[in-house]
């Protein structure tokens, strides 16, 4: 997902002499290309991401459009006083890249475990969330908020993500995509846990199980009427993120169904519970240890068409 966000960026900063990319002093192997091109369009705040964030803001209500860039959850949550006052607030267009949600810094630690910047995000007034499952959904999301009028949250993989095949023109802000078609149990996601979802969907089909999958690339605004849609045609839906079970895709999706007049389908939510992860180790490692891995999704979705 990394290096299709540079290289759709650097296709948007070669026509737009405002688009700016500031990085909190990381991602030199994968930013280098951008800088070495667009040296007037670069900015190395260092690792300072709450000077960034203001410094981004004061750029972009000069009329830039500003990508700040930086790992797990320095972007967010340590700056998040300057997203909130001077980014949300003002509706600056800055674009607020996060690349490694989840696990994917496994190893070093919770300081490093994005799991709950998509909860935390999504509650900040007039912030769009987004949070691509592939290549091809980063490349479409990165072209998508540059277009979104005030402040967005991009959330990416770190790389190697597989491809899910799925028509990105099919793709728009707000909207879902079906990525399989099923029955009795639809299955939701958002992020770059789409490698665990199909690999549990293919293992329920030895079980005569063919879910619904059903891929959210933005969290917010969340797609309501599809969300509306599922709950009429199925009898449980289970929600599915590397990150908290509180706030993100499963929160989002509990707020609509709390709404839903009349009988609708259940709901589970698959995600970090919550609590921290004091575990370290590789990103599939963790998804395995706290519920996410395709082996985890298959018994959860098991236990629900049994219930």
């Amino acid at each position: 997902m990394r290096d299709r966000f540079v290289s759709t960026l650097m296709g948007l900063a070669a026509k737009d002499p405002n688009v700016h990319l500031i990085t909190g002093d990381l991602g030199f192997g994968v930013l280098k290309p951008f800088w070495e091109k667009f040296p007037d369009q670069f900015t190395n705040a260092g690792i300072a991401e709450q000077n960034m964030t203001s410094f981004a803001a004061g750029m972009a209500l000069a009329g830039k459009i500003v990508y700040t860039y930086s790992i797990g959850n320095f972007p967010t949550l340590r700056a998040l006083e300057q997203i909130r006052n001077d980014c949300a607030y003002h509706e600056a267009n800055v674009k607020i890249v996060c690349v490694g949600g989840g696990f994917v810094y496994g190893s070093l630690g919770m300081s490093h475990h994005a799991t709950e910047d998509l909860a935390i995000m999504r509650a900040l007034p007039n912030v769009t969330v987004m949070a691509p499952s592939d290549p091809a959904q980063a490349e479409w999301a990165t072209e998508a908020i540059y277009s979104q009028p005030g402040t967005c949250y991009l959330r990416l993989g770190r790389g190697g993500e597989p491809e899910l095949g799925v028509p990105t023109d099919q793709f728009q802000i707000g909207r879902a995509v079906t990525v399989a078609d099923g029955a009795e149990i639809a299955l939701l996601f958002t992020g770059a846990i789409g490698d665990e979802v199909l690999a549990a969907r293919e293992q329920l089909a030895a079980h005569g199980i063919h879910p619904t999958v059903v891929s959210f690339p933005t969290v917010k605004p969340i797609d309501a009427e599809t969300i509306t849609e599922l709950a009429g045609k199925y009898r449980a839906i289970v929600t599915i993120e590397e990150h908290s079970i509180v706030g993100g895709l499963g929160g989002a999706v509990a707020e609509i169904l709390a709404e839903v007049a009349g009988a609708r389908a259940r709901l589970v939510r698959i995600g970090l519970d919550d609590r921290y992860s004091s575990i370290v180790g590789s990103q599939h490692y963790l998804r395995d240890v706290y519920g996410m891995s395709a082996r985890a999704i298959v018994e959860k979705v098991l236990e629900v068409h049994r219930g």
